[in-house]
């Protein structure tokens, strides 16, 4: 067995109306100043409010940053860090879905630790430490409550990273409460990012994909797979938000050890030039990166494919069960309402070559990939997902 590193949050909470008592479950070492960043959307639906509440009656200063957006700017971070230094902040609060936690995460790091953000990008150059860090997702796909990563758009529409273990939060708070009322295609969109999460971390070719990685991957699977419908189409349903909250958790704890890979470096141009969600850009090539895949992967797909769709078990030829594991992949996406073109969502053929070019940046992700990926190869996916 190879050697490994496997490293999680070090305190998870999944319980209803946790949100709501987020003042109990912080620990001293979060002093009593804290930023609490989020996004004027929920914001404005009050879904802040419980938690804001709670800490507060834990006699709690609470400064509120609410100005995430979308596929968040450097620009945007260094004014986070700004009100977050003004205010002395003694810890940090991530609210919301995959931007606000990664925010969080670096305002904790860059005002906790006084390094530069030009020499903490990459894979383990962060220096630390960090300001108390708690999580709280909002929505069911990013797994960003588990994972040591923070991604930040930067010179327009270039997305890079900081991947440190230092970026890790103290707690991770799951309330399934908190995701009732996200709409149906938010829903899908997320719920399909994290089931890319766990087949990426299952195949991935780091030499740190490991025992526990396979294992949490397959049971997000099953998780994500069940209950990805109901979740859509009866979104009130608790069981099946907690069920997809806890699948986008395990799949973040997968892929956090064991890097994801070609699907999202074709994914972050698609997300980053043309504002796509994430979770619909990674859905929109997902099936064309593993039928690109599948020539050095089949067996390694099949082996998973059981685990998002039961009935595939009665498939015992290893390619078919795999070729079946594609389709139902991306009929999936199209029975749940996401677009299944990259022209459906305004990107014109002439911007294809250009994503290619941009796909081929992702190196850290690219040589994760079961089969390695050139710039051709990236144009005729691409094509192929137009």
């Amino acid at each position: 067995m190879n050697p490994f590193v496997f490293s999680t949050t070090g305190h998870l909470v999944f319980r209803p109306g946790a949100a709501a008592q987020i003042g109990g479950l912080l620990d001293p070492r979060f002093g009593e100043r804290i930023l609490f960043v989020t996004d004027g959307g929920l914001r404005k639906l009050g879904l802040c409010d419980p938690a804001l509440a709670s800490l507060s009656g834990s006699g709690i200063a609470v400064t509120v940053f609410d100005a995430v957006e979308a596929d968040p700017s450097l620009t945007m971070v260094e004014a986070a860090i700004e009100v977050a230094k003004t205010a002395g902040v003694t810890g940090v609060i991530g609210f919301g879905g995959g931007s606000s936690l990664d925010v969080a995460k670096v305002v904790a790091l860059l005002c906790g630790s006084g390094e530069d953000m030009d020499g903490a990008w990459g894979v383990g150059n962060a220096k630390g430490p960090r300001l108390p860090l708690a999580l709280v997702p909002t929505t069911a796909g990013t797994g960003s409550e588990v994972t040591p990563v923070s991604i930040i758009t930067v010179g327009g529409d270039e997305k890079r990273g900081i991947s440190s273990p230092i970026i890790l939060p103290d707690v991770a708070i799951l309330d399934a409460d908190l995701t009732l009322g996200l709409p149906p295609s938010t829903t899908a969109a997320t719920g399909i990012d994290a089931m890319v999460h766990a087949i990426e971390a299952y195949a991935s070719r780091s030499a740190n994909n490991n025992p526990l990685s396979r294992m949490l991957a397959r049971q997000a699977l099953q998780l994500l797979g069940e209950n990805i419908e109901k979740a859509v189409f009866e979104g009130e349903d608790r069981a099946a938000r907690g069920a997809m909250l806890l699948g986008s958790m395990l799949a973040g704890q997968a892929f956090a050890n064991s890097p994801v890979a070609a699907v999202h470096a074709l994914a972050y141009p698609i997300g980053g030039t043309f504002h796509i969600p994430h979770g619909l850009s990674n859905a929109l090539v997902l099936p064309h990166v593993l039928r690109f895949n599948a020539p050095v992967a089949a067996s390694v797909y099949a082996e998973i494919a059981a685990d998002a769709f039961p009935d595939l078990a009665c498939e015992q030829d290893a390619g078919q069960r795999c070729a079946a594991f594609i389709e139902r992949l991306a009929e999936l996406s199209t029975r749940l309402g996401l677009q299944p073109r990259l022209r459906d969502v305004g990107i014109g053929e002439e911007h294809l070559a250009g994503m290619a070019g941009d796909a081929m940046k992702q190196t850290r992700l690219l040589v994760n990939n079961p089969r390695d990926v050139n710039e051709a190869d990236a144009l005729s996916i691409y094509k192929a997902a137009w």
